[in-house]
């Protein structure tokens, strides 16, 4: 049971302040917490049929009914806190069902019910840490050692599970500090697509986001607070890069090659290794001809040049996938003009938070009104995650299958079609340009941030026509246009299919994970142990970006607990290595495969940044939220060889 709290207390002391909570909360949320601290179920049955979906907009609660769910919501928390009476952790089986699914409108299977709670943590307590079963001494913990590859949040994560288990650690960051791709991204318009109250840590909830959707500033304190938060700094080794690790098969230990700032080169051993580096860290430049004779200022939209005004340039952007939806309406304002180069369009999703600030009650409802924040949490985990992914499935017997996969994935397409003919006020040689061939979802469903509506702006051109070169001043297109250039953005996205490069990385009998992976072609165990590579495992590896919805984060923590299992089975045994077996090893990446190719990332007409050279999907998990979590939940030991 929990308790009264001082936030509580606080809240029902300022009639003023509880009232501008009440009133900022929205309306789902606020019912599943009147239901939970009563079991007053009527109310489920009252408004429950006025939620058509898991977000706030989708609400149409009548007035009249929405202020007696408010008077009577102050009314308990005024009571429950003159009575300092304990709050119920979690409500009965059969209630919680009936509130899942009424809190978004929509059924709730049952099979959801495990993931929801682990995310919500209504005790206050997170079911996803890793226990001992029987604590290692002293000497043992203290004589293992962890590398930790990476300080963006996945590595932060890592780290702060390993301080709980009193498990040592250093993490090498090739950064000046904490943030990964949220210190590194900076470029104008940076910021998430995924909702914030969502997009963060499930033990590490933050309630002052300014925005639903917020932005890199507010995503990089977030994680330099975590920092400061659990100590962490201690054990971080900034501006050093990891160039090499070899697996010592004598020793069973890691020689890790970390070369810092100055260049100075070192090594040390590591019983394990643990990869946080993420898939999209080193910048794609695409072999354009002429691209280094271009004499003005040049940069990737992940090395942003602050220094350079755009104030009147002729600005030249090649690429429209997420960074350049984000960057080209935050800078067409200040620029003379704005030459888009577009190789393929995207499809991109309005979203009527996106652009929204949270309200200072909406904030206060976080803070202080009892498990409001993980109702909240519920709500978003839900409008995020799997409701889509049975669309993306491919129907055989379809029969347009080249702009759809099956008939609600064309439902889809021609929604959003209708949408983007408003924005650009019917324009069809637009249309042309911006409307996709290829089903929704085939590349990342990006946020509209505007950049329909600026492409009908007088001082911007989006250009289809392919690039021919790059000249000193300008870019000249095969039909021989050609564009004058003040400045050159490369919006060109990452080189998400090499990962783990450039760091030479050497398992069991001298094999690199280069000769087992080419270039394109990475395959691991549930994206994290490869056989041969003994005590390496990995975070946002191979086959786990999540493309159809979900938060990168909650795929990360899964991993996270599953390495830390790893880790608990090895010190606990007294094993030096564990290797996963060859066998799981492939069926998984079969399962994989197969999957895939069911589904829309495979399609035929797709190129994406999903894809290696053959065509394979090499990034992405095609796999439910639920399913992945299922899959990492519980170890199984006779996946590894222990020696």
């Amino acid at each position: 049971m929990n308790h009264v709290t001082r936030d509580l207390r606080a809240l029902v002391a300022d009639e003023a302040l509880l009232d501008l909570a009440l009133e900022g909360a929205d309306v789902a949320p606020l019912l599943m917490v009147l239901v939970h601290l009563t079991g007053e179920e009527h109310w489920l049955d009252e408004v429950g049929p006025y939620i058509h979906g898991p977000w706030n907009f989708q609400e149409s609660v009548p007035t009249e009914l929405r202020q007696r769910l408010r008077a009577r919501m102050k009314a308990v928390l005024l009571d429950v806190t003159a009575r300092d009476a304990p709050l119920p952790s979690e409500p009965p089986a059969g209630l919680l069902r009936k509130m899942l699914s009424s809190g978004v409108g929509g059924q709730v299977p049952e099979e959801y019910i495990p993931m929801i709670l682990e995310e919500m943590m209504l005790d206050d307590t997170d079911p996803k840490t890793v226990h001992w079963r029987t604590r290692p001494d002293d000497d043992t913990l203290s004589a293992f050692r962890v590398v930790i590859i990476g300080a963006g949040v996945s590595g932060l994560s890592m780290a702060i599970k390993l301080r709980e288990a009193e498990i040592p650690f250093v993490i090498y960051e090739k950064n000046r500090t904490v943030g990964g791709t949220w210190l590194e991204n900076s470029y104008p318009g940076c910021g998430v697509d995924t909702p914030n109250h969502f997009y963060s840590l499930s033990f590490e909830p933050n309630h002052d986001w300014p925005d639903h959707f917020s932005k890199r500033d507010e995503l990089w304190s977030y994680m330099e607070r975590l920092a400061d938060k659990y100590d962490l700094r201690r054990d971080i080794r900034f501006e050093t890069e990891v160039t090499a690790a070899r697996y010592d098969d004598a020793r069973a230990v890691w020689i890790v090659t970390t070369r810092d700032a100055s260049g100075r080169e070192e090594t040390g051993d590591a019983n394990a290794v643990i990869t946080a580096v993420g898939q999209l860290n080193r910048p794609s430049i695409p072999p354009i001809p002429g691209i280094d004779e271009f004499l003005g200022p040049k940069f990737h939209t992940s090395r942003w040049d602050h220094s350079v005004d755009l104030s009147f340039a002729n600005v030249a952007m090649i690429g429209t996938g997420a960074s350049g939806m984000q960057v080209g309406p935050s800078i067409a304002p200040i620029v003379g003009h704005l030459t888009i180069f577009q190789r393929s369009a995207h499809w991109a999703v309005y979203n009527e938070n996106y652009h929204r600030s949270v309200s200072p009650g909406k904030t206060a409802a976080l803070k202080l009104i009892p498990f409001y924040a993980k109702w909240y949490r519920f709500q978003l985990l839900w409008a995020s995650s799997d409701g889509l992914h049975a669309s993306l499935h491919v129907d055989p017997d379809w029969s347009m299958p080249d702009q759809s996969l099956n008939e609600t994935n064309q439902k889809f397409r021609d929604t959003i079609t209708e949408y983007i003919r408003e924005q650009v006020n019917g324009d069809e040689n637009l249309m042309k340009k911006v409307v996709p061939p290829y089903p929704p979802y085939g590349k990342r469903m990006l946020r509209d941030n505007y950049w329909y509506r600026m492409l009908t702006q007088d001082n911007v051109d989006l250009v289809t026509d392919p690039i021919e070169r790059i000249t000193a001043d300008g870019v000249l297109t095969k039909s021989g246009e050609f564009w004058p250039t003040d400045v050159l953005v490369l919006a060109t996205g990452f080189e998400a299919q090499r990962m783990l490069a450039p760091m030479q990385i050497e398992g069991r009998g001298g094999q690199t994970i280069r000769d087992l992976w080419g270039d394109d072609n990475p395959r691991a165990y549930l994206g994290i142990t490869v056989p041969a590579f003994p005590n390496l495992f990995m975070i946002y590896g191979p086959g786990t970006n999540l493309a159809h919805g979900g938060s990168a984060i909650y795929h990360s923590e899964c991993q996270v607990r599953y390495i830390m299992q790893c880790l608990r089975e090895l010190l606990e045994t007294g094993a030096r290595a564990m290797e996963v077996r060859r066998d799981p090893h492939d069926r998984f990446n079969e399962h994989l495969d197969a999957t895939h190719a069911k589904m829309v990332w495979a399609h035929r007409g797709v190129g994406n940044w999903y894809k290696n050279k053959h065509g394979r999907v090499v990034t992405n998990s095609p796999f439910r939220l639920v399913d992945y979590r299922e899959m990492t939940e519980k170890l199984d030991r006779n996946d590894y060889v222990m020696e």
